[in-house]
């Protein structure tokens, strides 16, 4: 459903009255270029809307203008969310983390995933 709205609101978007647009993991269950059309698609979307999308996956995280990153932890018996801007720097090391670790090969694919999207 989410995917359908994606492709609806691509269409729409610089048409409806809609303020902003929330997918929430838009891109389950794909991968390879795929995701990197939906992460397209998303910045498209993003020129007309505020668009907040939830994601897993480092091709559609890079095309974004900009990256959070949401943490839980348990104090005292509760839990609470942390939502963090990232740097460029600390963007590069999530997109890696995303992507599966961090060494030199990895940390170069997070940058070219990044470079992209200018």
């Amino acid at each position: 459903m989410a995917r359908v709205m994606l492709g609806v609101k691509t269409v729409l978007a610089a048409n409806d009255s809609i303020p902003l647009l929330v997918f929430d993991e838009v891109d389950a269950n794909v991968g390879g270029e795929t995701a990197a059309v939906v992460g397209q698609k998303l910045k498209q979307i993003g020129k007309n809307r505020q668009t907040l999308c939830i994601t897993h996956l480092a091709p559609v995280a890079a095309c974004a203008d900009a990256h959070y990153i949401v943490s839980k932890h348990v104090s005292d018996g509760r839990t609470l969310s942390q939502v963090n801007k990232l740097d460029e720097k600390s963007r590069v090391q999530e997109i890696a983390r995303m992507l599966g670790g961090s060494d030199k090969e990895i940390l170069n694919h997070a940058k070219a995933l990044l470079g992209r999207r200018k």
